[in-house]
């Protein structure tokens, strides 16, 4: 692993778990939630061959039967690739609550802040090409745009990458979170569904934010959305055309897009995605929302399988150049985290028990939550699927996932 020497700002102000590390994209709020029974399903589909398999009580399957029957949520799906080369779908749980329909195999979900992953890359790609400097201002792409507590000026490309740029994160704040009665804060998202907001709110909300305390490691959404904002300028072209022909299409991910301006529902098919407002209530379905308020910090939908391919090409080296490749694994410490777990430009390291590093992100978007782990050379790789954020889902649940997950990614590479 390559490393980066601590900088002006490598610390977290506000230490995150290993969960809440992964998932940042949504990290509003957490509190209790009624767990939702639901009866199991499983499914397995042998996608080298490209044909439907019978259900397979393998370690995975096991382990999201659980997340299912034992934490609560309505459905998960996995996408495992074996050392082998060997490709497999798994689900359990149902695709809807109401009906109790199947979940489909491999459906599509909201991926959250993996998107970002896909930002980094075409960054990187950018910045190959000679069209972006890693270590250039943000002023000079970007000019007039951040002004405050943290000036355009002194923060580069790479610390809207690494999350060491201090800039505020706009979603600690009104209108994602509210406070109780107590004064704690509460996620208030069911009133975004369905707001449509342009990228420069969502900067000028990040700007109104608290900036971190100087020379500290701060994870913020608002990063993402200037580093969409360069990706534009550098291009002369929407964000969503840059990801699309740079990063979907030459990967084949026949499944994954950037959603349509306003566009709510999913295109493919999909579980439903499931939410509780406030914490502590019953679950209910959460499926189409306007994704802007994500943007280039979370909006991609793709299904486990496609993230498996991406998270593959990208470590295996078919996506980017070895010295950019090189420049987003290069990583800074995320103190408050395990120290096991480091932050690169978009991506994520986490230390491996049987030695070497798993490689991803994780992101979450009301309704869904997406995690997993890729090894180094790419050839082995696994993706979980949850349609419900995990916090919604209660303390001893989302403990459970947030051990349990991680857990597994480490069998599925180790093996």
């Amino acid at each position: 692993m390559s490393e980066q020497p601590r900088t002006k700002r490598t610390a977290h102000h506000r230490p995150p778990t290993r969960m809440s590390a992964l998932v940042m994209a949504c990290a509003f709020a957490a509190g209790a939630a009624v767990a939702v029974p639901a009866a199991a399903f499983a499914g397995d589909q042998d996608r080298r061959h490209g044909h439907g398999g019978k259900p397979r009580a393998d370690v995975v399957q096991q382990a999201i039967d659980r997340f299912v029957e034992e934490d609560g949520a309505p459905a998960a799906l996995a996408a495992v690739t074996d050392r082998k080369g060997r490709e497999r779908n798994l689900v359990a749980g149902v695709g809807d609550l109401a009906t109790g329909a199947p979940v489909p195999v491999d459906g599509q979900v909201r991926i959250g802040s993996n998107s970002k992953t896909f930002v980094a890359a075409v960054v990187l790609q950018l910045v190959g090409e000679g069209a972006i400097d890693l270590d250039a201002p943000v002023e000079t792409y970007l000019p007039g745009v951040v002004r405050g507590p943290v000036d355009g000026n002194d923060i580069t490309v790479r610390d809207l990458l690494q999350h060491t740029s201090g800039l505020g994160n706009y979603t600690d704040g009104a209108p994602f979170l509210g406070v109780d009665a107590d004064g704690q804060p509460v996620p208030t998202l069911t009133a975004l569904k369905d707001w449509y907001v342009e990228p420069h709110e969502l900067v000028a909300l990040g700007l109104a934010r608290p900036a971190a305390p100087e020379g500290e490691w701060a994870y913020s959404n608002t990063n993402f959305v200037l580093a969409g904002l360069i990706v534009q300028k550098a291009t002369g072209r929407p964000l969503a055309e840059a990801i699309t022909e740079r990063i979907i299409e030459p990967l084949g991910l026949t499944d994954t897009y950037v959603p349509g301006r306003g566009e709510r529902p999913l295109r493919g098919e999909h579980p439903k995605g499931y939410h509780a407002e406030p914490i502590g209530s019953e679950l209910f379905e959460h499926t189409d929302i306007d994704s802007s308020t994500g943007w280039a910090a979370g909006d991609v939908v793709s299904t486990p399988s496609d993230l498996n391919t991406f998270f593959q090409a990208l470590l295996g080296g078919a996506v980017l150049q070895p010295a950019e490749l090189e420049q987003m694994k290069t990583t800074v410490p995320m103190t408050g985290a395990p120290e096991s777990m480091r932050y690169g430009l978009g991506l994520m390291s986490t230390d491996l028990s049987c030695g070497g590093l798993a490689w991803g992100h994780g992101g979450a978007s009301p309704g869904y939550q997406v995690e997993g782990g890729v090894s180094e050379s790419g050839d082995r790789a696994l993706t979980v699927a949850t349609t419900a954020l995990h916090f919604v889902l209660g303390p001893e649940a989302q403990s459970s996932l947030a051990q349990g997950i991680p857990a597994l990614v480490d069998t599925v590479l180790c093996s």
